[in-house]
């Protein structure tokens, strides 16, 4: 696996069950990857020869980020590695220009968008279109970074002719009308078994996902089908080898295509313990060509808190934090990654089990915040 953040990390676990080894190319050994897998070389993901080096031995590569450039993985493809996802499915991950054209010519839902080289485009497309729209950069950007929400004519001047003078590649669209944000994840295999879990709402706050409800509240049959199918058909039409992630609107004349991810996801990380087989192994199944596993929950509801660093961090030790979550959530599933604290830092996340998703969406609310700031948001008191 080329990138040794978390996503590696959990990737690792899931592979000893297997009966497999990881090797990771970490850019430091300190990386999130790098203090649990035995197998690790250092290296730039930036660097073809790096890469080559890399891939010898390995029966296949895999990836936890799609920053790899798309003209080193056809390097790599053409000598032989078997690289999955590959290069053409993986460039619509890459670059949002390139995804968005290709939904579009399959006829499915994406807002209205533009490539942007000038301020008059963004200017010509907001008048088109209504005020806001949203710029975007097509490559790079993630929780919330590298969007931008341009409410009038004035404000998309500037933003634009500052992005632009910067050498950022750009595109417009519009600005959805959302009832709320919605996951698919999938899984593909080079014999093309597909695979897919519930689907699920994640819960934003300042652009940054801070829970995941699986399966999402009040989706009817007709909307997870729908949704299900749009993943599955994607991840076909691109010959896609791995787990995708879709990240959708919800709005109220039905589902909206935001972004895609080929690669296990953060709103898939309910499944380690809420799935009977997680994306990780899944992703790992997939890339070498196993039968799938089932996707089916292992509760009725079952929620995901992301552990987002506080501003300051705490003077409790996280050993302790640990001790008293578990004192009052004994039903807690933690994972941490290994991570330095650093304000909104994700150093982990915590799954909660159980019938209702008002309860244990709330749990994981408060025991995320716990584990972050060392203070429960309700009052609760540890004595």
């Amino acid at each position: 696996m080329v990138g040794a953040g978390q996503l590696a990390r959990m990737t690792h676990q899931a592979a000893i069950g297997l009966g497999q080894s990881l090797k990771v190319l970490a850019a430091s050994p300190d990386e999130s990857a790098g203090l649990v897998a035995p197998n690790i070389e250092i290296g730039s993901h930036t660097d073809l020869a790096a890469l080559r080096t890399f891939a010898e031995g390995c029966d296949a590569v895999t990836f936890d980020h799609e920053h790899v450039p798309n003209e080193h993985l056809r390097a790599l493809a053409a000598e032989g590695v078997a690289v999955h996802p590959g290069p053409d499915a993986l460039l619509h991950a890459q670059d949002k220009l390139v995804m968005r054209r290709k939904l579009r010519d399959l006829e499915l839902p994406v807002p209205p968008f533009a490539e942007v080289g000038s301020v008059t485009d963004v200017l010509e497309f907001g008048a088109a279109h209504g005020w806001p729209c949203v710029l975007k950069t097509a490559r790079g950007g993630y929780d919330g970074k590298g969007v931008w929400v341009l409410d009038t004519p004035d404000g998309a001047r500037r933003t634009t002719a500052e992005l632009l003078d910067a050498g950022a590649p750009l595109m417009v669209e519009q600005r959805v009308a959302l009832r709320r944000e919605l996951a698919v994840l999938v899984a593909r295999s080079p014999f093309g078994q597909g695979g897919a879990w519930p689907v699920v709402e994640t819960v934003q706050s300042e652009g940054i996902c801070v829970r995941v409800l699986a399966p999402a509240p009040d989706a009817s049959e007709e909307l997870t089908q729908r949704a299900q199918d749009i993943a599955l058909r994607i991840a076909d039409e691109l010959g896609m080898v791995g787990v995708l992630a879709v990240e959708m609107f919800e709005t109220v004349d039905g589902l909206v295509i935001n972004e895609l991810a080929m690669r296990p996801h953060n709103s898939g990380h309910f499944s380690i313990d809420g799935s009977r087989t997680s994306q990780f192994e899944q992703h790992l199944r997939a890339v070498l060509d196993y039968p799938l596993g089932t996707t089916e929950l292992t509760a009725p509801a079952v929620a995901m808190g992301n552990i987002l660093a506080a501003p300051t961090e705490p003077r409790m030790s996280v050993d302790e934090r640990v001790h008293h979550l578990f004192a009052r959530f004994p039903g807690a599933k933690l994972h941490l990654y290994g991570k330095t604290e650093r304000p909104g830092r994700k150093v982990g996340h915590v799954n909660m089990l159980g019938e209702r998703m008002d309860e244990v969406s709330e749990r994981a609310r408060l025991a995320a915040h716990w584990l972050a700031h060392a203070e429960w948001p309700d009052g609760y008191s540890i004595h």
